[in-house]
């Protein structure tokens, strides 16, 4: 259940941020959840007609948070300087699409969780945002953003849930694979696991 509900909670701010002013990890992370929660809402792009242009406000908003290519790469570990430029290049896209399918769904599933931002933490050009989700049956857990800031804007790479990181789990399942079967095979399931899920 908490991995059904977390894609709404990576992507409130309330309060404006001057134009000169970059926003913080925490603000960043408030306004993209907001923008989420605006669009699973509301009750024009909740008609069924309406599913597509839903479908795509969603992976808009999961893309403006999401930082796919450092996703990507710690995702891989030792198995990213094995790829050249060009299969990086098409794993980041099927990670990406992956991701989006997996989760524009479950993002869907909202049901008024309230999340309460209790620390940020920045070193350097990484920061962490620390948060306590709290479910209608006001069940709690942490959820904590990792984030790096590139060019001025802080992305999102790595979010933990009750000590569990989203990266890291991937990284295990990606190194198993590669281990076993090969890269090529990854890839394979990976586009596989992902029409499955656009499908449902």
């Amino acid at each position: 259940m908490k991995w059904l509900i977390l894609p709404i909670l990576l992507l409130t701010f309330a309060a404006s941020v001057p134009a000169y002013a970059q926003p913080t990890p925490t603000e960043t992370v408030k306004k993209t959840v907001d923008e989420v929660v605006r669009i699973v809402s509301d009750k024009e792009l909740k008609k069924p007609q309406n599913e597509k242009k839903r479908r795509d406000s969603l992976k808009k908003a999961i893309g403006a948070i999401f930082d796919y290519t450092q996703m990507s790469e710690r995702s891989m570990a030792r198995h990213w300087r094995d790829l050249s430029p060009a299969q990086k290049k098409d794993f980041v896209g099927l990670f990406e699409t992956l991701l989006e399918n997996s989760y524009a769904g479950k993002i869907e599933s909202y049901n008024q969780e309230k999340i309460l931002y209790q620390k940020e933490i920045i070193d350097g050009q990484y920061a962490e945002v620390r948060s306590k989700v709290v479910t209608p049956k006001r069940d709690q857990y942490s959820l904590d953003y990792r984030l790096i800031n590139e060019g001025g804007q802080w992305k999102v790479y790595d979010v933990v849930i009750e000590g569990v990181s989203l990266v890291s789990n991937y990284r295990t399942q990606f190194n198993r694979i590669i281990t076993d079967q090969g890269y090529n095979e990854l890839v394979k399931k990976l586009r596989t696991k992902s029409q499955e899920i656009k499908g449902a």
